[in-house]
């Protein structure tokens, strides 16, 4: 169970932080009211996720996945622009986590 926790705490997450784009800057009140939100319910979900997750494992997994999504976000919906240093770096992180889970790291 403590995996779906760790999977709704990337899902709030990466809902807060898109939210937190749309905000302008904290100057619109409903994208504002849901960054808040989402960031509280994802704390929540990752300390219940955290009480039988390694942290170095499930913090990992987390801002990876963060990291993944909301990069394709930012290009798909927010225009962002995305080149081979971008996607290279972001390969690394997923390269990076995949490691931490190769490690021995108990899950």
């Amino acid at each position: 169970m403590e995996w779906v926790y760790l999977i709704l705490a990337i899902a709030f997450e990466i809902s807060a932080t898109t939210l937190m784009k749309m905000s302008n800057g904290f100057t619109k009140i409903l994208p504002t009211l849901g960054t808040f939100l989402g960031y509280i319910i994802c704390f929540s979900f990752l300390s219940i996720a955290l009480k039988k997750i390694d942290i170095s494992v499930a913090y990992a997994i987390w801002s990876a996945a963060g990291i993944v999504v909301l990069s394709t976000i930012g290009v798909v919906v927010f225009k962002e622009n995305i080149n081979v240093l971008k996607v290279t770096s972001i390969l690394f992180i997923v390269l990076g986590v995949i490691g931490l889970n190769l490690s021995g790291a108990s899950h």
